[in-house]
């Protein structure tokens, strides 16, 4: 792709990033009622049966992706027209997903300037090393990484790591306006648990809101996953990298049944997301229908995305992901050539000292 063809893709795509006030507020109407009305069905389902109420919860969690894709929308400032109306629904959706909206916004903008950036790795991303690295690294970094990209504790372990630790603190840098909405969300969620807990039971708190909060967690960074991890996505260094391959080549197009396309508010296009940020998810569907080169981004299904487990590593060399057991064989031969190599130069060496 030529610098001009990536621009006028570029410029191609944002003719769609236009907030519509009026699809925006239909989309908080079929969102959050639903959502509180689920909650509470769970709930006075608990004196029927607890498993009614989990199955609710999980229905729930699916309502809360939806509402998470409301607050991630809010923090590029492309739900609505409005900075004000942006910054108070982010806040609320934030809440009700577990995130504090100034902070997320900032690390979310770092990890859409950097995507599939090699030399700049690291905020808003999953852990991604290359072979390389994973090869110079010391045995206790070899063990940290490949028991992160576990898929147990990936999307097992993760969704608590980002709800109760990464999400409740400040980064270093953080300015006074970040860290004063973490602190409110933090203050805004222990007075909600508490008030569950206590006026309707502990119950109502972890088998209806925290089992919701936990299937999403899980589910939304499958989805964060999926999109930047496939066998053949777009990484390079500083030097090559370039936003508009990086957007096409490096996030993949999730092709999802309507319900689940629905569900997770489009977020499947993330080509065209990564592509123009400002694109409301509403928006995401059409410019991707009507703008031919997005269509030849990488297509996963729910099937093919179960592939994508079993990678671990990049490889620069072959622009792709590769597993651990590829790893092994790769290191494997390339010992044997260097002790081919070894014993061809000795015996070389030997020839010319005999020959003299």
């Amino acid at each position: 792709m030529s610098k001009d063809q990536t621009v006028t893709l570029h410029k191609s795509v944002k003719q769609y990033a236009n907030a519509n006030n009026r699809k925006s507020t239909i989309q908080i109407l079929n969102t959050l009622p639903p959502l509180f009305l689920v909650w509470t069905l769970a709930y006075f389902s608990l004196s029927v049966s607890v498993w009614l109420s989990v199955g609710l919860a999980i229905v729930a969690s699916g309502l809360l992706i939806r509402t998470f894709i409301i607050f991630h929308d809010c923090t590029h400032g492309s739900f609505y027209n409005n900075k004000k109306k942006n910054n108070i629904l982010g806040t609320i959706t934030g809440v009700l997903t577990g995130f504090p909206y100034e902070k997320w916004k900032r690390e979310h903008a770092i990890h859409h300037a950097s995507s599939s950036n090699l030399d700049k790795r690291g905020v808003g991303d999953i852990w991604v090393m290359t072979v390389e690295e994973f090869n110079e690294s010391s045995k206790w970094q070899r063990f940290a990484y490949r028991v992160y990209r576990n898929p147990i504790v990936l999307f097992g372990f993760g969704p608590l790591y980002l709800v109760l630790i990464s999400g409740r603190f400040n980064r270093k840098d953080a300015k006074k306006k970040e860290r004063n909405n973490t602190y409110l969300t933090n203050v805004i969620l222990i007075a909600l648990a508490g008030s569950i807990i206590i006026f309707l039971g502990w119950q109502a708190f972890f088998i209806v809101y925290c089992i919701s909060l936990y299937t999403a967690g899980a589910l939304g960074i499958w989805l964060f996953y999926i999109q930047h991890t496939f066998e053949d996505s777009y990484f390079e260094e500083e030097s090559e990298w370039n936003y508009v391959k990086a957007a096409v080549d490096g996030s993949s197009y999730y092709q999802l049944p309507r319900v689940l396309q629905w569900l997770t508010g489009n977020i499947g296009f993330h080509h065209v997301h990564h592509l123009a940020p400002r694109v409301p998810n509403y928006n995401l569907e059409e410019a991707h229908e009507t703008t031919p080169p997005l269509k030849h981004a990488t297509t996963i299904t729910i099937k093919t995305s179960l592939d994508s487990l079993r990678y671990r590593l990049y490889d620069p060399d072959q622009k792709a992901f590769i597993t651990f057991g590829d790893l092994k064989r790769q290191n494997r031969m390339a010992a044997r050539e260097s002790k081919r190599a070894a014993v061809m130069k000795h015996t070389a060496r030997r020839t010319s000292v005999e020959g003299k």
